[in-house]
This record gives C-alpha cells, structure tokens and sequence, in this order.
C-alpha cells in the first residue's frame, strides 16, 4: 500500500460503514483515469467489503487494489471484459443469487460508457437482482467540465457521447457527416495512433472550435481549444502531443446555418448530383460566394433528406 492512502482506507470506513450496502447486488464503481487520488471513500469501503470484485482486466485491478492496501485473493478477482462479459455475467448471477456482494470495476473510469459493464448490468437486471452505482471518476464528464463548449442561442443545451467512431470506410464517413450537421456538443474518444487521422477528417468543419483533452488527471495532462481546421497543425507543433489517450470535444454550433439564397442552393444541389460533397462544396463557394461552411451544413442536410 501507498503510505499516502493509509489514512484513507480509516477515513472510508467513518464516512461509509454506516450506509447500507444489500447482500445479492451488484456494486458497478467507477474507479480513477489516471490520478489515484480521485477514488472516492465509499468506492473503498465497498472495495474491501464485497466478496468478489469483477473487473475488466484482474492484473490491472489487483494492481490497483494494492496501491490502496485493500486486500483481495485472486480467486476473490473475477474476469469479465468486452470478449466474455455476456458468458461471465451468468457467473456473477450465481453469485449474486447466493447473497454475495460483488463490485465490478474497467480498468479506469465509470463502467458501462465506454469500457464494459453494460452487457454485465443489464444481465443482471434482467435476473432481477439489483444495481447500485458508485460515481466517480468519468473522462466524458471530466472533459466536459473544462471544455467551456457553449451551445447558442438557437440551440438546445447538452451534449451526445460518440466515443469511438468506425476506424474507415463508409460507416466512418457517415459518422463524420452526422457529427457536422450534430448541433449540439459532441465528445469523442481516440487513441494515439489514431489521433492524427482524426484531426485531419475534422478539419472539414472548419472554424468549429475543438477541444482537445489528452492525458486527463495525468502528470502530461494537456487541455487546448482550436478551430478544427487548426487542430492537425496544433498536434504536429510538438511531438508528445499525439501521446497518450484523448478525449476530443466538438462544440456546438455557434449559430444557425446562415440562410442561402435560392442561386447558391440551386448550385449547390446540381453540383451534388455528381460530386462528392466536399467537391460540390468547394465548387459551390468559388461559383456563389457563398460561405464554404455554410455550404458545407447545407450540403450534409441536403444528403439526409434525399437518401434511401
């Protein structure tokens, strides 16, 4: 155990011992993303009080367990992750119906989101046992918080969890074109040898601001906002800017597509006939004058509607 926690685990037990915890029911904890710190007290005590703890990875989990000097055996450490978690769910039922307690931790941040943990839950619901959630830790909502993406006036408040989107093809470009027409805050989730390729396909939203959150809670933590069409070159100005895991957050539309008259749409919709979108945009602009962002809104819209 760290020295630096040995006091937490005394402090948890005060502020937690006392609450109720039900026997047969599943604990999902959110667990830190990179700073050991962000643990909260009741996510310790259920760590040391249940008798088994399901998690995503059970090297990585005993790890963390140690750090905090809460002792588990490794038959009290239960694998369930995106591979197994439908076969292991009924594992942990059998469990549950015996009247354990049992947590289930990912490697890092709040289950069920990104990482595993939905299959797992909704199994057990379905057994009619119950789910208790222990908050915590969360790369969405941490971003979020820092990101100061405001939606306008003429926009709802918000904002929809992309994560990953599809690495290529056909089902990657749709995801580029929904996220461009998404009038809300999007947040998306990248990994390092992927980030770059992502910078390049957002820089089609021009001067849409993008916030870009690597390492978050980490020592390397990095927090920048750009236009997105700037955000390839900001990467490329230092090499440990492409290191690490990213959070990357699309704000909202700043206003309404600004109106186009009847030429610029007529224009455009001909160009569409038999050119790519970003083609039939480019062009539009030259022939209209018309602002290539604005085309480009008009254009994704103009898709949607006429598609089968």
């Amino acid at each position: 155990m760290s020295a630096s926690f040995s006091s937490a685990l005394s402090a948890a037990r005060e502020a937690a011992a006392s609450q109720h915890y039900p026997q047969g029911a599943l604990y999902v904890v959110a667990t830190p993303i990179g700073n050991l710190a962000d643990i909260t007290l009741r996510a310790l005590h259920v760590l040391q009080l249940v008798d088994a703890i399901a998690c995503e990875d059970t090297r990585h989990t005993q790890a963390l367990l140690r750090a905090y000097g809460v002792d588990k055996s490794p038959e009290q450490l239960i694998s369930v992750h995106q591979h197994n978690e439908a076969q292991a769910a009924q594992k942990v039922i059998e469990r549950l119906g015996r009247g354990e307690r049992i947590a289930y931790a990912s490697d890092a941040g709040t289950p069920g989101i990104s990482d595993p943990g939905a299959r797992l839950v909704a199994a057990v619901h379905a057994a009619g046992m119950r789910c208790i959630p222990l908050p915590g830790a969360s790369s969405v909502t941490c971003a979020m918080s820092v990101a100061g993406a405001i939606a306008g006036a003429s926009h709802d408040n918000g904002f929809v969890f992309a994560g990953f989107l599809p690495a290529k093809g056909s089902e990657r470009a749709t995801a580029l074109q929904q996220l461009a027409s998404e009038p809300r805050s999007a947040v998306l989730l990248e990994a390092p040898h992927r980030i770059a390729s992502l910078a390049s396909d957002l820089a089609a939203l021009g001067a849409r601001q993008v916030t870009l959150a690597r390492e978050l809670t980490k020592q390397y933590e990095e927090i920048a906002t750009c236009r997105a069409d700037a955000l390839a070159a900001w990467l490329a100005a230092g090499a440990q800017r492409a290191r690490g895991e990213f959070v990357v957050i699309v704000h909202p539309l700043a206003h309404a597509t600004p109106a186009m008259d009847g030429e610029g749409l007529r224009v455009l919709r001909l160009l569409l006939e038999a050119l790519p979108v970003k083609t039939a945009v480019r062009l539009a602009a030259d022939i209209t004058q018309e602002p290539r962002n604005a085309l480009y809104q008009q254009a994704l819209a103009l898709k949607q509607t006429t598609s089968p």
